[in-house]
Order: C-alpha cells, then structure tokens, then sequence
C-alpha cells in the first residue's frame, strides 16, 4: 500500500494532521476511519462470495439439471414402453 511513500514523508502526513485536528480529535477520525475501512473490507468479501456463488451454481447446477432432466425423460420412454407393452400382452 505505501509503495512510493518513504517512512519521512508518513511522519510529516501524520505531523500535519495532528497540526490540522488537534491531539484531541485525532482518535476519532481514527476509528472513523477503521469503521469506513471495515464496511469497505466486509463490502468487498460479499461481493467475492456472491460472485463465487453465481460461479459455482453456473458451473455445477447445468450439469445437475441436464443429467436430472435427461433421467426425467429416460423414465418417461421406459414408462410408456411398458404401458405399450401392457397394451399388447392385452391385445394377444
């Protein structure tokens, strides 16, 4: 995160904001900051698992479905084979 900013110029950003808020308002904005930081984080995992979810039912209820939809449609052949065999055994 703090690539490009050198321990001296982190010192100086942190002087220049106790100069600016106080000493007294400092803990404050830092909590502010910690709970702005955490809706971000928690933000960002719900986003992650919801997308994981939609890939994970994408990928493996298709499967599920056509396999389930191809034994549907296998049962409904035997079925009507059998009756059609019922009904010749009768005609016979």
């Amino acid at each position: 995160m703090f690539l490009f900013i050198s321990g001296a110029e982190i010192v100086f950003v942190f002087f220049i904001v106790l100069l600016v808020f106080g000493a007294d308002r400092i803990p404050s904005i830092a909590r502010t900051l910690a709970k702005g930081m955490t809706q971000v984080r928690r933000a960002t995992n719900d986003i992650k698992s919801e997308i994981q979810k939609s890939v994970d039912v994408d990928i493996e209820n298709p499967t599920k479905s056509i396999t389930k939809e191809i034994k549907k449609e296998v049962d409904k052949v035997k079925n009507d084979l059998s009756n059609l065999e019922d009904s010749i055994r009768r005609d016979i």
